[in-house]
Parts: C-alpha cells; structure tokens; sequence
C-alpha cells in the first residue's frame, strides 16, 4: 500500500447565517469608523483544513494516510474522529496555549460573505520537519499552510528524493513567482484549479508547456466544466459526475485530490485516476461541510460504474 503523508492546514469552520443583507447595514460614508455587530440566526463547527479533507477521501476509499501538521489545544476530539475513520494523527502536534486554526464566516441572504482567518497553531508549522518522520513516505503532499513551511518541505523532499504533490492553491496570493517556479520544479504533481493555473501563469510566466517542464503531471480543476490531466505528452479530459442537489462547494477540490491518490495509490491509468477524483468530489458538493458525506466503497463503486468504465479494476476495492 503507497504510504501517503499529508502537510498542509488542519481548521475548525465557525459558519454562520445573517437573516439580511450586509449591503443595507453599511453607510459608505462612514466607512472609516465602521462598527457593526451582526446578530446571526445559526452556527455550525465544521471540521475542515485541506490535509485532513484529502485524508478523509483517501480513508474512505480504503487507504491508511497520514496527517502532519500542527494543531491546537482544541484539538482532542478532531483528532479522535480522523483516528475512528482510519487516518493516522500521529504527526499532528499539538503546540501548548493555543487554538487550531480557525476559520469564522457570516453569510447573508445574498450570499455574500464577511470571513476571518485565525492561522493559530499553522503558525508553528515550518518547526515541522520531514526528516523527523518515519517511515520515509512514497508521497508527500504539500498543500496550503504556513509558507515558511511549505517551502521547507518541497525543499525537504527534493533534498530526500520523496515524489511530492504541489498543491499551492489559497496562499498564491502570499507567493512570489519565483517562489512558486521554485517548488514547482521537481514536484511529482501540480494541483491548481483554473484560476490559480492563471494566476501562476501570471506570477511565473510560464505557459502549460513551460510548466510541464517543471513538474511531470499537471491536473486542472474546472468547476462544472470538470477537469484536464496532463500527463506523459498527453492531455485528458475529466468530465463531472452528476449531483444530485448542490448544497455546498466548499471541500470539493480537496476531495478530488484524495480520490484522484487514492487510484493513483492503486497504480492505474490517468484518466481512471481523474474520474475517480470526479466521483468523489461530487460527494462533497452534495453535503454541508467537507467531511459530513460518507459511503460505502460498495456504493461508491455501483455509482462510478454508472457513469464510467473501469474494465472491472475497481473490484479491487470491494474487498
């Protein structure tokens, strides 16, 4: 079994709904003295943070992934549930005297959002180090987290020769181009969606070509247009699965990500692997929250098989 190890974010979403619209309770022109309290109508602790949404994928689908990062005091029952669904915390350390992070997020009838991000302990996480973790994995993930140790660990990983995944996706934003170029070479996989393939386009300036000679194996989401993989000279393209009621897109990608490794963990064909990562994604969309959805690999099996064929390979999995 391919031993995948997960860095990256580990959070608890605070969701809350406000009965009226953000728009109406601000005076442009008072602006620069705003002070406004929004009495909300419900909230929701949510498990998320991207490592442990692409763990719970890979643990449903029957693999044993491991979890590194840092996390807070809060953490015990966090930890308790990921350990009951077959993902390994023991690399998740906790850091005395604070929170994990944290994300708070009041919605409006509109849908527009008013957020705060708490990074608490995914500040500690560049005290982290690859070399510290054994068994050496087959693949590490290197996906958002605090960028001091995002960097070190691409760089822990070119210097120990582990295939990584670069997976840069919300902190694009604190990057340079120099520094994403940098962490791009040398990486196994690069996961954006189509908008970060732009952006990093942008901050690099360097086309798709130009990236392939970076990193071997480009995968683009692209909402509902679903996805392209762009692999050994090749391109495929991924179709969606059909949902069967949009509830919520937040953790969608992330739970491609985790199915698309967990057929790449099995060793079959590209295209297999993005349709896999297609199905399971649509999971997520039919849920609130990233990791409330759930299914048999029976089920998940019976479903995949309606919409693609996998010439009996996922047998496999029923067993």
């Amino acid at each position: 079994m391919m031993d995948i190890l997960l860095t990256g974010s580990v959070a608890y979403d605070y969701l809350m709904t406000f009965p009226g619209k953000f728009e109406e309770q601000i005076l442009p022109e008072r602006l620069s003295s705003i002070s406004l309290s929004f009495l909300v109508d419900s909230m929701t602790r949510q498990r998320g943070g991207v490592a442990p949404n692409i763990a719970y994928t890979l643990a449903l689908l029957g693999k044993k992934p491991r979890l590194m990062a840092t996390v807070g005091e809060d953490f015990g029952d966090y930890r308790t549930w990921l350990d009951a669904q077959g993902v390994d915390t023991k690399s998740a350390q906790v850091v005395p005297g604070v929170f994990t992070a944290s994300f708070f997020a009041t919605t409006d009838q509109t849908s527009a959002q008013i957020a705060s991000f708490y990074p608490g302990a995914m500040a500690h996480a560049a005290e982290q180090s690859l070399k510290d973790v054994t068994p050496k994995p087959d693949l590490v993930v290197v996906s958002p987290n605090d960028p001091v140790a995002m960097k070190n660990f691409a760089a822990e990983c070119r210097e120990l020769d582990i295939p990584y995944l670069y997976d840069p996706s919300q902190q694009l934003l604190r990057l340079e181009g120099d520094e994403i170029a940098r962490d791009m070479q040398g990486a196994h996989f690069l996961f954006v969606n189509d908008y970060e393939f732009g952006l990093i386009s942008k901050k690099t300036g360097l086309d798709l070509d130009g990236m392939l000679e970076q990193v071997k194996i480009i995968i683009v989401t692209r909402g509902k247009d679903g996805a392209d993989v762009y692999a050994d000279g090749n391109e495929y393209h991924i179709p969606t699965v059909p949902e069967q009621g949009i509830v919520d897109p937040t953790g969608v990608g992330d739970a491609f990500r985790g199915g698309f490794l967990a057929a790449y963990a099995h060793g079959w064909d590209w295209e297999l692997c993005g349709q896999i990562g297609s199905l399971a994604a649509v999971y997520v969309l039919e849920q609130n929250g990233t990791q409330n959805h759930s299914y048999s690999r029976e089920e998940f099996v019976t479903r995949f098989r309606q919409h693609f064929d996998d010439a009996g390979k996922l047998d496999i999995l029923l067993y």
